[in-house]
């Protein structure tokens, strides 16, 4: 079961399973793989803390936002709706990291 370790500045560290390891993993390889839902579908796993995932709204928004960015539709309804349950400095730190995910893809292309 995922465990809240430490709080620092209001945000926790989620440590995950070996299974949500995985299952984070497949995600990201059906994406990679040309499947347009897979970055949606971690988004609301995270959101809705489930397919053993924890409940993690900075990573659900992290996805969604990711999702949104490549034209998923239902994921920027659903990041708005994350985004209602976050404070500022959540969504900025959610901002930054889907930055850093894209950033990383686009030298990969390069």
């Amino acid at each position: 079961m995922p465990e809240l370790t430490s709080i620092a500045g209001g945000c926790g560290i989620i440590h995950q399973t070996a299974t949500a390891n995985t299952i984070i993993a497949d995600h990201l390889a059906q994406h990679c793989g040309g499947d347009e839902d897979a970055l949606y579908s971690l988004g609301v796993a995270y959101s809705t803390g489930s397919n053993g995932l924890a409940c993690d709204l900075v990573e659900a928004h992290r996805w969604l936002n990711i999702a949104a960015s490549l034209g998923h539709v239902d994921a920027a309804i659903c990041r708005a709706e994350v985004a209602d349950e976050m404070t500022a400095r959540e969504i900025a730190e959610a901002q930054r990291r889907a930055r850093a995910w894209l950033q990383v893809g686009r030298r990969r292309a390069a």
